[in-house]
């Protein structure tokens, strides 16, 4: 082993010969258990909630495989409709062209030669995480085999009534030109302005003042809504408005929806763009009247004097127009949610469009009995609530995308009108007689990429073939997913699988939280704080960070700021941290259901603990490369520290298996870390070195170390395998010969299981007490002064029989450890000395002669002065309710933090002063 871990230099090899082998195929062998891998878009690149997920995903892959079971990870990615269309779109633009230009099949394929040259890019970048997906099965949602399950389904659906074509308001993009999902549109609080306007009632008797966020609405009004209770106006429903600009006379209606206490308690009703208002004219049979183009320009439907401006002129023009004829009632300033398109960026506005949609109430009904049967169950299990709340009074889905790219609806129309959906074109005039006379058009729409989603757990196994690895894998283990898409892909998967395979999709879904920066802000390019795994991977230097975070943004105005900050958090740009440690520290932090903040300064402690196991297998091997392990021979003598370290492992073991089955994954790494840091690396390495540096210690003596250390290590690189795949490997191809294993891979090694019966309790105990002597040792030493190096007499009181058997089994141990000149139990009073316990027995250690007593009462009376001062002042802060009320909360939370740690500093320093009298 080289004598510095660099996990450049072993990661990407790995990796590579794993591939090559197959090693991430099934077994063909034991229990199916199989995982379907949010398919990613064909366009991204790798974020830190894709290191998270698959870091998840990929520990439960390999934990699998290595426990035996018939492990499938599908591996695929999504075409993402709108947002490759874009990306293709701009290359077209940058040559003076559109996609027009081409035409719809030129530009589909230029699509798929960009996806033949750029699409790559994530895959190459889960590679990258150690992710031990199953490329050989590698799918792509426009696949020709996907695009026939993606058929079969419409036209089942259709044929069932279940999908129809109808006028719906939807999400539009105004600047994309299509309709777009809930989901990829982006709420944030804009500054804006709240119109009132003046309504004449249309007798004349005097007017309603009705409030807008958005004037130019107003030529598309039906109504004017208010509370059927409110005493100030229910004796005008029925009445008429005359519109103003506009000349139309619409009525006056009563609607529980109108809140009484907000503003004028009188509400304009457009119900074409605006899907509340959609609601209250479906209630009272309003006509919809659509006033925006596909550009959000006003249209024909409006007077026309505004015909053709943009919506934002149409809006000046309208203000302008009703304060000229006295109607502007007054304009406030006003703070509102404001939808725009995450991929343009553009106001997305509801319009009125055709569109198809699915019937979703009817699909729906089977997912929710499949969660509350326990057929599915959710993990943590309060998401089942957010689940029945989405699925409550679900409306039907839109299905359409007014784009090129995708898998076009196989739907065709005749002309005066009439559709007839199928395969292709000669399916249609087969199935319906229809000669080649009558001319059919093809629907232009593509689907919505959601519905491709919705079928992945089926499609990817071959359905709708009767595959074998249908029969095997369906319905999958485990779906990890964020809680942010149950509604868009997980109940729709639900839905589909059911509807389609008589089955759920799924067993289990385990809910992770989002990964937010170390202040618990969501990561966000107009934040300019995201972290990019390959870079902490990797590493960057700091000019190359600053490029990357301020290039390319939506708000180039923040990149000062942003570039500021930056400089700040990471002056020396970002070290690089290998996969094996990003991986620890998602594992780490991977607590049920909750956001994580990921700070840098635990990956660096992980890279540390990587480190550290690297150094300890180096010990292991220059105290055992070339001698007898006990391979093939028996003749062994296991010391103290051996039995208890063996014990040890056995714990670790059930704790982690139990931890990673229950998925948490915290739990899991906290006890790997705790087992080799803290017991193996700290404690046994360093007893193992009293047997084999001790000439007069037997050759089994020497042989069981030996063989403990070397057996010890092996297993545990098998335990934390599925958390650090390439350390692991590393290492575990040097060990394991010496431990008697002989496999090409530690891949396909069995994962460690409990053996009760090597649990030696007594040695549990013994060890405890022998640590617990040495700490307190080591903490006298600590708190006085006192040198390491420098032998210590120990005198100790009130010992009991076990001690005392305790202490002349491990003298050797126990001297050697904590560096010690004598040992006596101590008769007659006790001298002037610093104490310990172990559990009812004192150690002492007289001071006499040890230390400078005045020097030392001075320097711990300055000590104690000085963090009195400090902590009045962290008091101080903390009792000032401007300063609690006004500070970020995590900043006052680490102010607190400090405060109970200075305050516990200045206790311990208290006792000292108070020994030395």
């Amino acid at each position: 082993m080289d004598k510095t871990y660099n996990p450049d230099a072993i990661e990407q090899r790995w990796y590579q010969q794993w591939e090559q082998n197959g090693e991430f195929k099934p077994s063909g062998e034991g229990t199916p258990y199989a995982i379907m891998l949010p398919p990613p878009n064909v366009t991204g690149s790798l974020h830190m909630g894709h290191g998270f997920n698959n870091t998840i995903m990929d520990l439960l892959t390999r934990y699998h495989r290595m426990k035996g079971d018939n492990t499938l990870w599908q591996p695929g990615t999504d075409h993402a409709g709108i947002a490759t269309q874009m990306v293709v779109e701009r290359q077209l633009n940058a040559e003076g062209k559109t996609r027009h230009n081409l035409g719809r099949d030129a530009f589909i394929e230029r699509v798929w030669d960009w996806k033949g040259e750029s699409g790559g890019n994530i895959t190459r970048q889960l590679r990258r995480l150690g992710s031990s997906l199953d490329w050989s099965r590698d799918r792509f949602t426009m696949d020709d085999n996907l695009s026939e399950a993606v058929k079969h389904v419409f036209i089942k659906l259709h044929e069932e009534g279940l999908i129809y074509r109808g006028k719906r308001l939807v999400n539009w993009d105004p600047v994309l030109h299509t309709a777009v999902s809930d989901l990829e549109v982006l709420s944030e609080e804009e500054a804006g302005h709240l119109w009132h306007f003046r309504y004449p009632l249309t007798d004349g008797s005097g007017h309603l003042v009705v409030a807008t966020t958005r004037p130019e609405t107003m030529l598309g009004d039906t109504a004017v809504a208010v509370h059927p209770e409110d005493e100030r106006y229910k004796h005008l429903i029925g009445k008429t408005i005359t519109l103003p600009l506009v000349g139309r006379e619409i009525p006056i209606i009563g609607d529980d929806y109108v809140d009484p206490e907000f503003g004028s308690g009188c509400v304009k009703i457009t119900p074409a763009h605006d899907f509340n208002d959609a609601e209250v004219g479906n209630r009272h049979n309003l006509e919809q009247i659509n006033i925006l183009t596909i550009d959000a320009a006003i249209n024909d439907n409006a007077p026309e004097k505004y015909r053709g401006l943009d919506r934002y002129a149409a809006r000046k023009q309208i203000v302008a127009d009703f304060e000229e004829l006295g109607l502007l009632e007054t304009i406030q300033d006003h703070k509102l949610m404001v939808p725009r398109g995450d991929r343009s960026n553009a106001v997305i506005e509801p319009l009125l469009t055709d569109q198809w949609y699915v019937k979703a109430d009817v699909l729906a009904a089977p997912a929710v009995e499949a969660v509350q049967s326990g057929k599915i169950k959710f993990v943590p299990a309060n998401w089942d609530k957010t689940f029945y709340n989405w699925m409550d009074g679900i409306q039907d889905w839109c299905i359409s995308r007014q784009i090129w790219w995708g898998h076009r609806i196989p739907a065709w129309y005749d002309e005066q009108g009439n559709i007839y959906v199928g395969h292709d074109e000669a399916d249609v005039r087969q199935k319906h007689q229809l000669d080649d006379a009558i001319s059919l058009k093809q629907d232009e729409d593509v689907l919505d990429t959601w519905f491709s989603s919705a079928l992945w757990p089926f499609s990817t196994l071959g359905w709708p073939a009767d595959d074998a690895a249908l029969k095997t894998w369906y319905p999958s283990s485990v779906l990890v997913t964020g809680f942010d898409i149950i509604f868009f892909w997980v109940a729709r998967m639900m839905m589909m699988g059911i509807k389609f395979m008589d089955d759920v999709p799924f067993k289990e879904v385990y809910i992770h939280g989002l990964v937010r920066d170390s202040h618990g802000q969501k990561m966000s390019k107009s934040k300019g704080n995201v972290l990019d795994p390959i870079d902490i991977i990797d590493g960057i230097d700091l000019e190359s960070l600053v490029a990357k975070r301020t290039s390319g943004m939506m708000q180039p105005q923040l990149a000062a700021k942003i570039e500021k900050a930056t400089r700040k958090e990471f002056p020396e740009g970002i070290a690089p941290h290998g996969t094996d440690a990003l991986r620890f520290t998602f594992a780490s932090l991977a607590t049920t259901g909750r956001d994580i903040n990921f700070d840098m300064n635990r990956i660096a402690g992980y890279r540390n603990f990587c480190n550290k196991l690297w150094n300890a297998a180096r010990y292991v091997l220059m105290n055992t490369e070339g001698q007898d392990t006990g391979i093939d021979n028996d003749e062994i003598e296991l010391s103290l520290a051996d039995r208890w370290i063996i014990s040890l492992l056995q714990q670790t073991e059930q704790d982690v298996s139990r931890a990673i089955d229950s998925y948490r994954f915290d739990l899991a790494a906290q006890a790997i870390y705790e087992f080799v840091w803290n017991n193996y690396c700290d404690w046994y390495l360093e007893l193992s070195k009293p047997v084999l540096n001790n000439d007069a210690a037997s050759d089994a003596a020497k042989r069981g170390t030996r063989r403990t250390l070397v057996r010890v290590l092996e297993a545990t690189l098998r335990l934390a395998h599925p958390f650090m795949p390439f350390i692991t490997e590393e290492i575990w191809h040097t060990i394991a010969p010496l431990a008697g294993k002989t496999g090409s891979t530690i891949m396909r090694e069995a994962y460690p299981v409990a053996d009760a019966n090597k649990i030696d309790s007594t040695a549990v105990a013994d060890m405890e007490w022998v640590m617990q002597f040495i700490n307190g040792i080591r903490s006298i030493r600590s708190q006085m002064n006192i040198a390491p190096k420098k032998q210590l007499p120990v005198l100790l009181k009130d010992a009991a029989d076990i001690d005392k058997q305790r202490l002349q089994d491990n003298h050797d141990f126990i001297s050697r450890l904590a560096n010690l000149e004598s040992v006596e139990f101590l008769t007659g009073e006790a001298p002037a000395a610093a104490t310990a316990l172990v559990g009812k027995m004192e150690i002492l250690i007289p001071l006499e002669g040890l230390i400078d007593k005045d020097a030392e009462i001075a320097r711990l009376d300055k000590e104690i002065s000085k963090l009195d001062k400090i902590i009045k002042q962290s008091a101080g802060k903390l009792s000032n309710e401007n300063y609690v009320a006004k500070a970020p909360a995590d900043v006052v939370a680490k102010e607190r933090e400090k405060l109970a740690e200075l305050e516990q500093s200045l206790s311990q320093l208290q006792q000292q002063r108070k020994a030395l009298g």
